[in-house]
């Protein structure tokens, strides 16, 4: 195959001798005086017991996190961390292969990863990359951050939000400065997967040296055996990017990880900082992935995929609800709002639902109606069953609202198409 990673990473980054940390060769195995670190010996300004908890803590958990290691450095390689989520991924449904914790880059977040891949690949102000609208905001976010322009090949609304990867191909053919293409899968705002023919169709371009970036982030609410997490063993430039904010309901520890070749794996974390996962994140982290967390987990997944199977079978019921559209293989759903005299998409009363929503009736959504394809459409998470109740009972109300003419006039056709740019703008 055409790619060669060392024709399309960066030199400097080729070159990059990562930097020793002071955990590199001794550990803090609890036996060691550590004079090395110019660490506070004397542990974590925290008024604790002496079992390591808060004294004033008003809420009490059953999880235990080591707060008394607080003054101490991380583990800079996180190979507990690492070797569970291998455990959690190496399903054998794509691949016999094993990947392991070398095949792994853990960050802040998924948002690490995308900046740390256009780092490792993309030469400011001279190379680019490719995504696929509409989709996450963060890949042209943080290409604009780094000067990397961005090629855009959108999806197909005709063809429910599908990749076009004979079109992705042809702009990869026809520009060799592409050094990343960025697909999401379950998609964000569509909520859909990206078929593994066409991200195979991609990997095996005949030209193209660069690497295949498909973001998961969403990935355990879809059918099982969906992740392509373990296909990086097969393909030395295909990354896999996850998250535990989604499913895991772990967004506050900011936990990401990226699945990739042992090389381009290598490249990525030499360049992070040196200690980026906080020693709280790491063990929370490793618990969220025990068996009996697992469980936690899968039980709370059910309970939101029946309470996406409600919302799809009731949301149609509400007189101005329209289509739902793109996927359902994710934990949100993208439909339509529809006007009154001629039952279409509108940007405007999705605005108006949106705004009543929030500012008087106290549950927020997403207007994402100026994305392509999105015409006239909110992003609904799908919540509780207590929440989706609620949502369910004031989206009734506040389309009676809208569509009955007891709306705030807009002033004009710029005001209104500030307020949907504003609205539309929001990355999440």
């Amino acid at each position: 195959m055409p790619f060669d990673l060392y024709k399309c990473a960066r030199p400097n980054i080729l070159a990059l001798e990562p930097y020793r940390c002071a955990r590199d060769d001794y550990k803090d195995d609890g036996t060691k005086i550590l004079l090395d670190a110019n660490e506070n010996a004397y542990g974590p300004g925290l008024a604790l017991s002496e079992d390591g908890k808060l004294v004033n803590d008003a809420r009490k958990s059953d999880v235990t996190i080591d707060l008394l290691g607080l003054n101490r450095y991380p583990d800079p390689h996180q190979h507990e961390l690492k070797q569970l989520l291998c455990d959690l991924r190496n399903t054998h449904v794509h691949t016999e292969k094993n990947i392991t914790p070398e095949n792994l880059f853990v960050g802040v977040g998924s948002d690490e990863a995308i900046d740390a891949l256009l780092r490792a690949f993309c030469t400011p102000g001279k190379d680019k990359i490719l995504t696929c609208p509409p989709t996450y905001g963060m890949y042209s976010v943080s290409a604009q951050v780094n000067d990397v322009e961005v090629i855009k090949v959108p999806l197909n609304v005709d063809d429910g939000f599908s990749a076009q990867a004979d079109k992705i191909n042809a702009r990869l053919a026809e520009d060799p400065s592409i050094k990343l293409v960025y697909l999401c899968s379950p998609g964000n705002p569509t909520a859909n997967l990206v078929r593994k023919e066409d991200v195979q169709h991609v990997l095996e371009h005949p030209t193209w040296n660069g690497v295949a970036v498909l973001d998961e982030a969403y990935i355990d609410f879809a059918p099982e055996g969906s992740s392509l997490a373990e296909w990086v063993a097969e393909w030395p430039n295909l990354v896999v990017m996850q998250t535990l904010s989604k499913a895991f309901g772990l967004a506050g520890i900011r936990l990401g990880a990226a699945f990739t070749s042992p090389e381009v794996a290598r490249l990525l974390n030499s360049l992070k900082a040196p200690y980026n996962i906080s020693n709280p994140t790491s063990q929370l982290a490793i618990q969220a992935l025990q068996p009996r967390n697992l469980e936690v987990m899968c039980a709370h997944r059910e309970q939101i995929i029946k309470q996406r199977e409600r919302l799809l079978a009731e949301m149609p019921r509400i007189p101005g609800v329209g289509r739902f559209l793109g996927g359902r293989e994710s934990n949100f759903l993208l439909v339509e709002m529809l006007d009154r005299l001629e039952g279409k998409p509108s940007n405007e009363v999705a605005l108006q639902v949106y705004e009543r929503l929030a500012e008087t009736r106290g549950v927020v959504v997403r207007f994402r109606g100026k994305e392509l394809g999105c015409l006239g459409c909110l992003r609904v998470t799908v919540g509780t069953e207590n929440e989706v109740t609620r949502f369910l009972a004031e989206l009734k109300s506040v389309l009676e609202d809208v569509h009955s003419g007891w709306v705030s006039k807009l002033s004009g056709r710029m005001e209104e198409e500030q307020k949907e740019k504003e609205a539309n703008g929001v990355i999440a």
